[in-house]
């Protein structure tokens, strides 16, 4: 996926009347005057948030008649999906480096520990 379409999809993403407009639209196809009802939005702002998620990709609207059924499209966020996965593996890496080292610490913190008390033990 190109850096520039990551952007776009991640922007619109961004704001949390989109999020929940995917959301919605991940429990099937709405029409754009049923996904302005849980929002103090009127149509045309729906149908403004509704361009910018078309423009990234994750939303698409058809015509059916009169009907104009705006449906989720996934491909888009399996993308997103990937990219940050890729971050998140670095991560779940580096903390299991990070907790295998702190282990080692405590081990031998108790090691230490131990030798102490017996020693103290070995002076009385």
């Amino acid at each position: 996926m190109a850096s520039d379409q990551l952007s776009i999809t991640f922007a619109a993403l961004a704001d949390p009347t989109r999020r929940a407009i995917l959301a919605r639209l991940a429990q099937g196809e709405a029409s754009v005057t049923e996904l302005a009802k849980p929002f103090d939005l009127s149509l045309p702002g729906i149908s403004k948030h509704l361009k910018v998620l078309q423009r990234a990709g994750l939303v698409t609207q058809s015509r059916n008649a009169q009907w104009r059924p705006c449906r989720l499209e996934a491909g888009r966020l399996h993308e997103a999906s990937d990219w940050v996965g890729e971050y998140r593996r670095f991560w779940d890496e580096s903390f299991e480096r990070l907790d295998e080292v702190l282990q080692d610490l405590i081990q031998e913190e108790k090691k230490s520990n131990d030798g102490k008390g017996s020693q103290d033990n070995a002076q009385d």
